[in-house]
């Protein structure tokens, strides 16, 4: 009996303790989010913050640390040719900084629906899901929502990819699953908002293509649709609510990369730009603005796009920072990311201490492109590799020790080790199998073989590297000036972004 004692008493106490693992943890959080708020109340009268008229949050998908760092080191290398020197963005420079974590209900990796759905409701839920709870029963209601509903503000959603992909679409609608495209496009027009510019829409109607198009109900909803740069650059404030599709579409439906933009087309600046125009009004407006592109290059593991393209909404943010420069007292503008993507790292093993990032001036289309124009070509035709290597050699600069010259830049000669990593890659692709193997899939992801080794060349040539074609788990920063900037400040949980901006608007 007292050998069975002990066992009964040694379970009580496992129990209890289990118990103990599981309740103290909750408990802590919850005592963390209350002086969370108490703080955001704190600051809100110690600053004298007042709710600000104009409000621009910039979320940089896949954008942490490591892409804004990679840019400014990359400004700052090409602008004294090849120097130790940095160029900020501007928004780097803002009086605030902080830094937010990204976990969702699912994963420390956590996708883009769930963490636009912690920015925009203050709610954790599954990577996947849009503004409902992890039962799919209760739906939340967004920042963007409330500003209209209860504060009459003007709203503007803005991005590079698809206006009904999982970030933009998780400031107005409430999905069990972000592929419900159809269903998010319905919710975009039923949101009554403002302004929408971007990419086109994903699968506009439905899966079969038997529905009635949503840009057809857009227009039955008062929306004006336009396709094109000289329709956009037409609309005037006063017009009523607007669709501005890219004139311009690319991989995906969504708006080029900014590398392979051209001059004469809209970059995601112009539309913030028009934006302001349309939405300015004496009661507010709220302006969500995603470089959406940002994350597509990093799953692709393509740096020079994801730098530029970092330059892309950097160039968004100036616009927002001459409104406020003449409405300081007014507005408010966040630049954040939802979450990291790809693990990129700036530092490489091959280059040790050294990076030689004017190596990536050379490439001069994006993966996507060099796909689409390149690769399709070379399957159809069957071209030979030595064709092929001239045209790498010509859109990213990387050059066969059999035509480098004495002239030829020494760090992008081609080692027989990376050109036998290039010859396998245009043989994996010319000849795909159907499922890839862990080293197969280790090499390339889900990628164009030949293409993904390139930009992996290039990128340690250069002193770069990425760790994965998914997201990680990262915190992001979160840059801040104007009215009630000082809430931004610390390091948080990505709810609590919400949390500042409802407490500084004093929606309920």
């Amino acid at each position: 009996m007292k050998g069975k004692s002990k066992r009964i008493l040694s379970a009580l106490l496992m129990v209890l303790l289990i118990a103990a693992t599981i309740i103290i943890p909750n408990y802590n959080n919850n005592v963390n989010a209350s002086a969370s708020k108490t703080s955001i109340s704190k600051v809100i009268k110690e600053t004298g913050a007042t709710v600000p008229k104009y409000i621009f949050l910039f979320i940089g998908d896949g954008m942490s640390y490591p892409q804004i760092q990679a840019t400014s080191y990359y400004l700052g290398t090409t602008a004294s040719k090849g120097g130790v020197k940095t160029q900020a963005l501007s928004f780097m420079n803002f009086p605030v900084a902080g830094s937010a974590q990204t976990f969702d209900s699912t994963s420390f990796c956590p996708d883009s629906a769930s963490t636009a759905t912690s920015i925009s409701t203050g709610h954790k839920t599954y990577s996947g899901t849009i503004n409902m709870d992890t039962s799919f029963k209760v739906s939340y209601e967004t920042i963007a929502e409330k500003l209209k509903k209860q504060m009459d503000y003007k709203i503007g959603i803005i991005s590079s990819v698809n206006l009904n992909h999982a970030t933009p679409a998780a400031f107005y609608a409430h999905q069990a699953s972000r592929n419900n495209y159809y269903e998010i496009g319905q919710e975009m027009i039923a949101s009554g908002f403002d302004y929408f510019a971007g990419g086109e829409l994903l699968k506009p109607a439905g899966s079969d293509n038997s529905k009635e198009s949503i840009y057809d109900l857009a227009k039955k909803a008062g929306y004006r649709v336009v396709r094109t740069k000289a329709a956009a650059e037409g609309l005037r404030k006063g017009y009523g609510k607007s669709i501005i599709i890219s004139e311009k579409i690319a991989d995906g439906g969504a708006m080029p990369y900014e590398l392979d933009a051209t001059s004469n087309e809209w970059h995601l600046a112009d539309y913030v730009e028009k934006g302001i125009e349309m939405l300015d009004n004496e009661k507010g407006f709220f302006m969500m603005v995603e470089g959406g592109k940002i994350d597509w290059a990093c799953h692709a593991n393509d740096a020079t796009s994801t730098i530029h393209d970092t330059v892309a909404l950097g160039n968004a943010v100036d616009v927002a920072i001459d409104f406020y420069n003449k409405h300081p007292e007014d507005t408010l503008i966040l630049v954040t990311g939802d979450h990291e993507t790809g693990g990129l790292t700036i530092g490489f093993a091959g280059t040790d201490y050294d990076t030689y990032l004017t190596n990536l001036e050379n490439q001069k289309i994006s993966y996507a492109k060099y796909d689409s124009d390149f690769v399709a070509g070379y399957k159809k035709n069957n071209t030979k590799f030595t064709a092929v290597l001239e045209d790498i050699q010509k859109y990213f600069g990387l050059v066969p020790k059999s035509k480098a010259t004495a002239a030829a830049n020494a760090k992008l000669i081609l080692t027989d080790y990376e050109y036998n990593r290039l010859s396998e890659a245009y043989d994996m692709t010319m000849n795909k199998p159907e499922k890839l193997d862990q080293e197969e899939y280790v090499l390339y992801g889900t990628y164009e073989p030949l293409t993904v080794t390139i930009t992996h060349i290039l990128n340690n040539k250069s002193g770069i590297d990425f760790t994965s074609y998914s997201h990680t788990g990262l915190p992001v920063p979160v840059f801040a000036i104007g009215n009630g900037a000082e809430l931004f400040e610390g390091y948080y949980d990505n709810t609590d972004i919400y949390d500042s901006v409802a407490k500084l608007t004093k929606v309920k």
